[in-house]
């Protein structure tokens, strides 16, 4: 039984840790400002090929 509670709280100790690496492993300074997002209207699309011809 102590064996069984003992993998669990391993089990939790490594999905604490993950959740805890992969909320602070984003950029140094947080979030880019709304400006410096372009909308995705803004970029051309790719040709296509029927445009090749």
């Amino acid at each position: 039984m102590s064996l069984l509670l003992l993998e669990a709280l391993g089990a939790l100790l490594v999905l604490v840790l993950i959740v805890w690496w992969t909320m602070f492993s984003g950029r140094r300074r947080g979030e880019l400002p709304a400006a410096a997002i372009e909308p995705d209207d803004a970029v051309p699309p790719a040709p296509s090929a029927a445009d090749k011809s």
